[in-house]
């Protein structure tokens, strides 16, 4: 599910290069691509339904958050005026609910108890969260390319994350990056906006706000008994800041 998320979000986008490889839109078009993400969902649902009405019912209604999220995103797409409560709650429905319920999944499936099961779902929600702002992060300050896309690309398409709604509230560069921003960027626009953001304290904001989620993803996993499952999984969401390029 998490796949075809990627693949109909490149067609959004219109991205031609995702972690240094040609989209499927960018090699066969956007139908094909869309196709295939429709495809892939209907693949996931199946294998929901294999496992029992529990899991489909699950998966359902991720699906239903996913899409939610997604128009949230598109609807809010150039507007400089964007909340920072709608950003965390289309990051939550985008990107935490399909970690959530990977989580969940797998706890299931292992029959963990009640308890153990929601609190491995919460840290799957807040490992999504710290997941995104720090993919938020590195398409602003990217500069080892290990994204694989060009910096700057959710600013050009009007995807105004995080660090760049904390830097239009600044009371000295906000005004000037918001003259820019409003419309499709070219590559020296989008360049002058990406270092109009990073020029404010919006992704040492951003740090910090991730930083709390991880935290939060600490607690949850201080409900589950398993120390090896916690080492894991604490060491796997530490690892999401810990690698951050200096900006």
């Amino acid at each position: 599910m998490h796949l075809a998320s990627l693949y109909h979000d490149d067609v959004l986008d219109k991205a031609e290069v995702r972690r240094n490889v040609d989209t499927v839109n960018a090699r066969y078009g956007n139908l094909i691509a869309i196709v295939a993400g429709d495809f892939l969902m209907a693949r996931s649902a199946g294998i929901a339904a294999e496992l029992g009405g529990d899991f489909a019912e699950l998966l359902a209604r991720t699906l239903m958050q996913l899409t939610c999220a997604q128009i949230s995103e598109v609807s809010s797409a150039f507007l400089t005026d964007r909340t920072v409560d709608n950003y965390f709650e289309t990051i939550q429905g985008k990107t935490a609910s399909l970690m959530s319920t990977s989580c969940r999944v797998g706890a299931m499936t292992a029959r963990f108890s009640r308890e153990e099961t929601d609190a491995l779902s919460e840290f799957g929600k807040n490992f999504g969260m710290v997941y995104q702002l720090r993919d938020d992060i590195l398409d602003l300050i990217d500069v080892d390319d290990e994204l694989g896309k060009p910096v700057g690309q959710d600013l050009a398409v009007g995807i105004y994350n995080l660090p760049t709604l904390f830097a239009l509230r600044d009371p000295i560069i906000g005004s000037e990056l918001r003259s820019v921003l409003g419309d499709v960027l070219d590559e020296d626009e989008r360049e002058r906006a990406r270092k109009l953001v990073v020029a404010t304290d919006g992704v040492t904001q951003t740090v910090a706000a991730a930083q709390d989620f991880l935290a939060r993803g600490h607690q949850s996993l201080a409900l589950v008994p398993n120390a090896s499952l916690r080492a894991a999984f604490g060491s796997l969401i530490d690892s999401l800041l810990e690698d951050l390029p200096a900006y």
